[in-house]
């Protein structure tokens, strides 16, 4: 009896180790495929994002297009430029797109070689193409500027010409947005509900200006102009002022792309002589909304500044839209909502 119970022990023990080795087994194999489960659904999270990253990348193309006018004046003496793919002429990988306007003044001379030399000269002064870095980025466009205008002044002197132009210059490197000026170019941003100038005025006038101009030996008369003539304190070529005062330094300023910016406005004094940012930005945003190309929005912009609202000067403007466009742009602007004009915070100098 006892060996039958001792045998009977041993089969009961020798069951209980087969269940448990079982249990064991499957739970491995239970931990196995929750391994594996997490290994696909870490897989199937990034792919997705990789899938979603991408699909962003596609809807942030840019488009851009100008248009001009000379107004009642008798000649053109503004340059303008689109470069929507500017990878073209610089390639790397970072996406680059570049647009200004050059408003001449004493003739088109100025304008037109800055049209061709400025960025060029941006590029090769050391432009990110590879990394963007916004402080290098920054110095480029400075050392572009300077660049420029003194090869200008070279080519003005060796000419005989005293033409000079403002400038008001974007770069766009990947998503990040450089807004260059000299002058009283300027360039406006829709943002939300909002229109935001991203350029500082440069006139004789100001304090900071007039104390230059004056160490400098200039004078500024009782019409506001240097030495009575003229208006802007900053400017490409201008021989004759570069020793009282004028300079090429522009201010400038960057910013990161959201879904919030929509587009941006570049125009020369003389849209802005009677087109406020308000007005302006609500007026490129209806068109848009309904349907027209941003070719047509700048035409009907020039049109409605030289026609309608008597624009007397030369008058050019760029329009640049779908900066990050991850909404349609019906969702982004209310009608109900008017846009608001205020001194941008968000840019960083």
């Amino acid at each position: 009896m006892e060996k039958a119970a001792q045998s009977s022990n041993q089969v009961a023990e020798s069951e209980s180790s087969n269940d448990n080795k079982k249990r064991e087994g499957d739970l491995e194999k239970s931990n196995l495929g929750i391994a594996k489960k997490q290994r696909t659904e870490t897989t199937s999270t990034v792919e997705n994002k990789v899938i979603e990253e991408e699909k962003q990348k596609k809807t942030s193309e840019i488009e851009a297009d100008g248009a001009e006018d000379k107004g009642s004046r008798h000649t053109m003496e503004d340059a303008w430029i689109v470069l929507s793919d500017a990878s073209l002429e610089s390639p790397g990988t970072l996406r680059c797109a570049h647009f200004a306007i050059y408003d001449g003044h004493g003739g088109r001379l100025a304008a037109e070689y800055a049209q061709k030399h400025l960025h060029k000269n941006v590029v090769s002064a050391g432009l990110p193409r590879e990394l963007l870095d916004v402080k290098a980025a920054k110095k480029a466009i400075l050392d572009g500027f300077r660049k420029t205008d003194e090869s200008l002044l070279r080519e003005s002197t060796a000419g005989g010409w005293q033409d000079g132009a403002t400038a008001v210059c974007v770069w766009i490197l990947e998503d990040t947005v450089f807004i260059a000026n000299i002058g009283d170019a300027k360039a406006v941003l829709a943002r939300s509900s909002e229109a935001l100038v991203l350029t500082r005025e440069h006139k004789a006038i100001y304090p900071v200006e007039r104390a230059r101009i004056q160490k400098a030996g200039g004078s500024i008369s009782a019409n506001g102009r240097l030495q009575g003539r003229l208006e802007v304190s900053r400017a490409l070529g201008d021989r004759q002022f570069k020793k009282v005062g004028v300079i090429a330094t522009p201010d400038i300023h960057s910013f990161d792309l959201t879904d919030r910016e929509h587009f941006i406005i570049l125009g020369c004094d003389g849209l802005w002589g009677v087109f406020g940012p308000s007005d302006a930005v609500e007026f490129v945003q209806r068109l848009l909304k309904e349907g027209l190309t941003v070719k047509s929005v700048s035409r009907r912009l020039v049109r409605e500044a030289v026609i309608e609202r008597r624009c007397k000067d030369n008058c050019t403007a760029i329009v640049t839209w779908q900066l990050v466009l991850l909404h349609p742009l019906v969702d982004n602007f209310s009608d109900e909502q008017p846009v608001i004009y205020r001194t941008p915070t968000h840019v960083r100098a």
